[in-house]
């Protein structure tokens, strides 16, 4: 009897040159995933101190580890508010100004991790309240640095120094936050102007196609980022944030000495005993106190905005002007263009108030602050218990300041108006000129574009899975012309 064998097709050279091929594209797909797969991201961090005329706040940022830090993202991770005034106000006691920051720093130790910390830098950058101490008695601007870098040094992260920022650099800073935050610079898009509104400067930073340098390079700020050149207008106004202004306001009125003043900025029914030492307390008003301005006198409210609009007008200087066009107090400024973000004090004011609507006109907002400077006081208290009374009081007449500093100081016009977006944050970072600063020292925005991948990780996987499988096929269909066994059904023997 004849035995009838069936042939093992694994055994034929073709089923086995198969085998090989489907391993081998399996391996060349497994290979192009695991190597270009995305791995668990790690962080660097950079802490800077914002210490302000009004407060200190410190601000944490992260961004990917990556070797070339250019491809990564600074965010800010944490913020924490220090307790108590600006490190300005310790200029008697500046071991206090030291000890006020060991509670933030010791957040910032808890949030950075401790492997990080030798690597993460520390900067402090103090603004106008330092600014005015300094040019009042530098000595004691002195002394509360040495204590500020004393007790920052006893952490264990790369301190970096704390120095007094120019007016020019917190505008600067702060018109590369805005842009940077809204992903303006990285694509080359129009740029949003800045606007910063602080206690005891103000500042306003914007790019204009029609900004002649050689009028006044003095206010001109140059920066070339990701392969784009832009010429920034900048400028800062000591003496002009909210705080300095109310102080500025108030001499204007007690100019004939000791009295009531009937004060258009404040609510109708406020009264207030105040002290003319402290009113005078500032270089921006010492020279303005009156011989017989000794002692106390009453604060008393009116609730006139347009009274209160022409009070605040006498605190800038609308007459001289030696360039083509000027803002005030003699200051060039070139015209208006794009739109701005508006914040810091801007944005808490303007909030408070329910004003911060960019589609409102610019006349329902005068009507609607006209309306609430004429609430009385005792009403407002009532409105608004949670709030403490100093601050509160003084809502009316910073809405005015910056109505009256918008439109009357900066012009804005009725149309232009709606171009100011009053922001707090973009993207869950706070506004304002601390991540600016920290990317520019730590050069993580390049001058030229960075080059990018020509497909994503997503793509590049997919790309490579479905060549191997149209070389696969292929490979099958080649080898079913060239081999015509590999059609045949098994041999019987």
């Amino acid at each position: 009897m004849q035995e009838m064998k069936e042939k093992n097709p694994w055994h034929t050279p073709v089923t086995i040159i198969t085998v090989i091929g489907v391993i081998a594209i399996v391996a060349l797909v497994t290979v192009a995933v695991l190597q270009n797969r995305p791995v668990l991201q790690k962080y660097k961090y950079g802490i800077v101190l914002d210490a302000g005329s009004s407060h200190t706040a410190l601000y944490i940022y992260e961004w990917p580890a990556e070797k070339d830090n250019n491809t990564g993202r600074a965010e800010q991770k944490y913020v924490c508010k220090v307790k108590g005034k600006g490190i300005s106000s310790y200029a008697n006691t500046p071991v206090k100004a030291g000890e006020s920051l060991n509670e933030c720093m010791q957040e910032a130790k808890m949030q950075v991790p401790t492997k990080r910390h030798h690597e993460t830098p520390l900067y402090l950058g103090a603004t106008a309240g330092m600014r005015l101490l300094n040019m009042e008695n530098s000595s004691a601007s002195d002394k509360v640095f040495q204590a500020v870098e004393k007790a920052l040094q006893r952490f264990p992260f790369s301190y970096q120094g704390a120095r007094i920022l120019s007016g020019q650099e917190e505008g600067a800073f702060g018109w590369v936050t805005v842009n940077y935050l809204d992903d303006r610079l990285k694509q080359g898009l129009e740029t949003t102007g800045a606007l910063d509104l602080g206690g005891a400067s103000t500042q306003i930073s914007f790019v204009s196609k029609n900004y002649d340098i050689s009028e006044s390079p003095s206010n001109s700020v140059t920066f070339r980022l990701y392969g784009n050149d832009y010429n920034l207008y900048t400028h800062s106004f000591l003496c002009y944030g909210k705080d300095q202004v109310l102080r500025m306001a108030l001499a204007h009125q007690t100019k004939s000495g000791p009295g009531t003043i009937l004060d258009p900025c404040f609510h109708p029914g406020y009264l207030e005993l105040k002290d003319y030492s402290l009113l005078y307390d500032s270089p921006c008003v010492s020279d303005r106190k009156p011989q017989n301005a000794t002692g106390t006198f009453n604060h008393s409210g009116a609730g006139n905005f347009k009274q209160c609009q022409e009070v605040v007008k006498k605190v800038f200087n609308f007459t001289s002007c030696k360039y083509s066009r000027c803002s005030f107090n003699g200051v060039f400024q070139p015209p208006l263009q794009g739109p701005f973000g508006a914040f810091s004090a801007y944005y808490y004011v303007m909030d408070f108030l329910k004003l911060t609507d960019a589609t409102m006109p610019l006349k329902d907002v005068k009507e609607k602050l006209a309306n609430y400077c004429a609430t009385p006081w005792n009403e407002i208290v009532k409105q608004h218990p949670e709030v403490p009374i100093k601050y509160l009081a003084e809502y009316c007449f910073s809405g005015t300041y910056i109505i009256t500093l918008l439109t009357d100081g900066y012009n804005f016009t009725s149309e232009s108006y709606s171009n100011i977006n009053f922001i707090k944050k973009i993207k869950n970072s706070d506004a304002g000129w601390t991540l600016g600063y920290m990317l520019n020292l730590t050069n993580m925005i390049p001058a030229e574009a960075p080059d990018s991948p020509p497909l994503p990780h997503a793509g590049y996987v997919t790309i490579i899975t479905i060549s191997a499988l149209i070389l696969f096929v292929l490979f099958i269909l080649s080898l079913r012309f060239i081999c015509p066994s590999f059609q045949k059904t098994p041999h019987i023997v």
